[in-house]
């Protein structure tokens, strides 16, 4: 038995549809969903985790000051610009979970007043 010899190459299946296309990708765009290629951009959801998008932020601004200091304006603003992006999506999803924390917050209040009359009318009903 020769165990020198080198096994074949097998391809593992994918897990994803990153970079293949197949069939029913472009038939989907018959369907009314527009198919530009960039659908699987933010597949694990990074742009809406808003810890990811202030370290993304932090990362550009800190590649902006070595480019600075290394004397290269033009990658320097380049930089710079991407962490104005991320520093304005930073902002808007610091905004909606302001907007959604004030919401949860509105709609607890009735509920605890509720229950406080509850208890009120039983504590009087008790007596």
């Amino acid at each position: 038995m020769i165990n020198n010899r080198r096994r074949n190459f097998r391809p593992r299946p994918q897990k994803s549809n990153f970079r293949r296309r197949t069939a029913s990708m472009n038939t989907s765009s018959t369907n009314g969903m527009n198919n530009n290629g960039n659908m699987n951009f933010n597949r694990n959801g990074s742009m809406n985790n808003i810890h990811n998008v202030e370290k993304t932020m932090l990362k550009f601004q800190q590649l902006a000051k070595d480019a600075q200091s290394s004397g290269d304006p033009v990658l320097a603003q380049n930089y710079l610009q991407h962490a104005d992006h991320y520093l304005r999506r930073y902002n808007e999803l610091n905004e909606r979970k302001e907007n959604s924390l004030e919401k949860t917050k509105t709609e607890e209040k009735p509920i605890a007043q509720e229950n406080i009359k509850d208890n009120e009318e039983l504590s009087k009903t008790a007596t």
